[in-house]
């Protein structure tokens, strides 16, 4: 079944392409030319929502990175960046603004059918294991509804993007093993990820700031240098 796509970019043969292309895949795709109208339509009430936003960071507007720390604040809408800025900076601008993924210009429109594909994918992939295992990791302090993708610190809900919340749980699930940054990719993303594996660093520091971890005394999430990262609590008993 076909997925609700805003495909938002100011040139409007790129809206065409991107259309076509992914209509080819069956999806109902909806375009918007400025970061107002993007928002607009992102964050409709009738039904129309798209599950999956291009957002083109190159807006005549709004910046595509303001429009996606407003779609963050407002809803969980996937986002994948599309950017000609190709300096790494950028990228990691965006992923800490709460980007699912990103492709830079010039691309194929292929692969940002790929792209799409293995978002949907991987949101999918976690939605039936969640189902199927309607497991919640309990720890002193900290506990995460895998089902409801819910997460609350000290009984105080706290909020994380989708991509952020599959990495802590596929920390969590494991207390205490060393994940290395390739690991944490094909854990959360799913696929053998196309850029740098320090995107995760930058997914890190963003849960660490949303529960409040010092990284230089961190209780979560430890650094193990040169490897990777390690999820520091210990499970408790249910009830305790």
């Amino acid at each position: 079944m076909g997925h609700r796509i805003l495909v938002v970019d100011d040139e409007p043969h790129i809206r065409t392409l991107l259309r076509a292309y992914l209509e080819a895949e069956g999806h109902l795709v909806t375009e918007a030319a400025s970061g107002a109208d993007a928002l607009h339509r992102a964050l409709a009430t009738d039904g129309s929502a798209p599950d999956l936003v291009l957002l083109d960071v190159g807006l005549p507007d709004l910046d595509g990175l303001e429009v996606l720390r407003i779609l963050r604040r407002s809803c969980d809408v996937f986002v994948i960046l599309v950017t000609a800025r190709a300096e790494e900076v950028d990228t990691l601008i965006g992923l800490s603004a709460g980007a699912d993924d990103y492709v830079t210009k010039p691309f194929s429109p292929r692969e940002v059918v790929a792209r799409v594909r293995t978002v949907l994918r991987r949101a999918g992939r976690a939605t039936q294991a969640a189902d199927a295992q309607d497991q919640v990791l309990r720890f002193h302090g900290l506990t995460l509804d895998e089902q409801r993708r819910e997460l609350t610190v000290d009984g105080a809900p706290v909020v994380l993007s989708s991509l952020e919340f599959d990495l802590l749980r596929a920390l969590a699930s494991s207390p205490g093993r060393v994940f290395s940054r390739t690991q944490l990719l094909e854990e959360a993303w799913g696929y053998d990820f196309y850029g740098d594996p320090r995107v995760v660093d930058v997914h890190i520091r963003s849960i660490r700031n949303a529960l409040g971890d010092d990284a230089s005394a961190p209780r979560i999430i430890g650094t193990v240098r040169g490897v990777g990262y390690k999820f520091l609590p210990t499970p408790a008993e249910v009830g305790s």
